[in-house]
């Protein structure tokens, strides 16, 4: 019985480990348009996290970046639902660099794909960051 256990939990904990790298590896997506760019980093999607949040890096050489996140984003889970961010930690509006975290409540059950959408004030469409998460 012991043999088995301790070929067992080590075993466990490797998986646990390779799931949690796999979210902590989602890489980052830059999208430039109309003389913005912005760029979003997945954080912490792994399961039993309190939120999934995404680094969120706004950049502009000209005009202000006056976004509300909260009001312009959404987390799509690829089965039709859709989730609004429970908030922004970050820059407030203004300038022309703005950099903090986009909080959503986890998406449960665990979806196999996301994309999250940021609706820029004067873009025509969402800008659009996806990721595989299975």
């Amino acid at each position: 019985m012991r043999t088995r256990l301790t070929t067992f939990i080590p075993g466990i904990l490797l998986a646990l480990l390779a799931a949690g790298a796999l979210a902590a590896e989602l890489p980052a997506q830059k999208s430039s348009a109309g003389g913005v760019t912005v760029a979003v980093t997945p954080q912490n999607l792994v399961a039993g996290a309190k939120n999934w949040d995404f680094k969120v890096v706004l950049d502009t050489h000209s005009g202000e970046l006056n976004d509300d996140l909260v009001k312009t984003a959404a987390l799509l889970d690829g089965k039709g639902g859709r989730n609004v961010p429970v908030k922004w930690e970050g820059a407030g509006p203004g300038g022309h660099h703005r950099e903090g975290v986009l909080r959503f409540d986890p998406v449960s059950p665990r979806p196999d794909s996301i994309e999250l959408q940021i609706q820029r004030p004067g873009e025509p469409s969402p800008r659009s960051f996806r990721w595989q998460l299975e």
